[in-house]
């Protein structure tokens, strides 16, 4: 997240219908609008990785989304929007075509600027989202996974080169690994 582009109140609806005209894509922080920075190349190879054997891996009645749709977030009477870099959703999508609020899987890749966030404010807000079972913090720099369950009350499980994770939430099981395989020089991974 990069800097606060407004600092009155914005309503929800006002928001929601400036980002489908909008250029620049903005995260929403219960009235406050932030404008997103691009992600670097590292960032996005990393992500893709993850998504496609995300995406291969979902039943028909289940749709994965790469860092383009809307995600709300309600709690205690706030609304925040996000766009996580991975969102899997499952069942029909009964609101807005441009905003999900039923994901059961979210990933976020970290970067430099979006660190703090992810790993504070998305992990506390997300865990107010009822249909959510697994939130997963990918490290773009060096080969680490780290994974937070509903199941075991959000305490966090740390992966690394040499191990294997499993996606409880979709039934994927991957090495850490192979999500750098085309950026092993650039994470420290041998060739």
């Amino acid at each position: 997240m990069a800097q606060a582009i407004r600092y009155q109140y914005t309503d929800f609806s006002a928001y929601l219908e400036a980002e489908r005209d909008g250029l620049i894509r903005h995260e929403y922080l219960d009235g406050e609008i932030y404008a997103m920075s691009g992600a670097s190349e590292l960032h996005n190879v990393v992500n893709a990785e993850l998504f496609a054997a995300i995406y291969a891996q979902l039943p028909d009645e289940c749709r994965a989304f790469m860092s383009d749709m809307k995600l709300k977030v309600e709690q205690d009477n706030k609304l925040f929007a996000y766009y996580p870099d991975i969102m899997v959703a499952c069942g029909a999508n009964e609101g807005d075509p441009y905003v999900r609020t039923n994901p059961l899987l979210l990933v976020e890749v970290l970067s430099p600027s979006t660190r703090r966030t992810d790993l504070t404010e998305k992990l506390i807000n997300y865990r107010y989202i009822p249909s959510l079972l697994e939130y997963v913090v990918v490290h773009q720099d060096n080969p680490h996974v780290q994974i937070y369950r509903r199941r075991n009350a959000w305490q966090v499980e740390h992966f690394f080169a040499e191990d294997e994770f499993s996606l409880e939430s979709i039934g994927l099981i991957m090495k850490v690994e192979q999500i750098y395989r085309k950026v092993r020089k650039e994470v420290g991974l041998a060739p």
